[in-house]
């Protein structure tokens, strides 16, 4: 029988548990990316009422973003030597977020849930920092700034829409 080729094993600093570790975290911040993604290019589709011009393009704004978001999370995955989440199925494991809602909400509820998404992984990808910091493992870190500043502002500016 012939030997099956193997990559050679990774040493980058990093042990393999703790790769494994932030590889999981890293796996639960994409699915939630992702159904964000989804979310809100639905509402982008979906939007109604007087503020339609101005959501409809800031919804594109942000699933734009988000989608440019999911590659790099994947590589980063990828690059600590693990397999990254890629069907509807692992994402809805993974993914502490609802899916977009079947019939599309009023325009202030479908800012209401974008912004609460956003939060949401805010949290998650900051629950992150312990294990990259105490992993030495700085590029995933860079990787989690990068989200949080992205996501604290964007629910900052929904929530903003809410205030009476």
């Amino acid at each position: 029988m012939a030997k099956k080729p193997t990559a050679p094993s990774i040493s980058i600093g990093i042990g393999d548990k703790d790769r494994a570790a932030i590889a999981a975290g890293l796996s639960k911040l994409l699915a939630e990316t992702y159904t964000l993604y989804l979310t809100t290019h639905n509402f982008h589709w979906n939007v109604t009422g007087p503020m339609f011009n101005s959501l409809h393009a800031m919804f594109m704004t942000q699933y734009t973003e988000l989608w440019n978001a999911v590659d790099p999370i994947a590589e980063r995955i990828r690059s600590l030597g693990h397999p990254a989440p890629g069907s509807y199925a692992q994402f809805a494991k993974l993914s502490g977020l609802p899916d977009a809602p079947a019939e599309p909400p009023k325009a202030m509820k479908m800012v209401e849930v974008l912004m609460q998404g956003h939060e949401a992984v805010a949290r998650t990808a900051r629950a992150l920092f312990p294990l990259v910091d105490k992993a030495g493992d700085e590029p995933s870190a860079d990787l989690l700034t990068q989200r949080l500043t992205v996501h604290e502002q964007t629910a900052w500016m929904l929530r903003s829409l809410l205030a009476e």
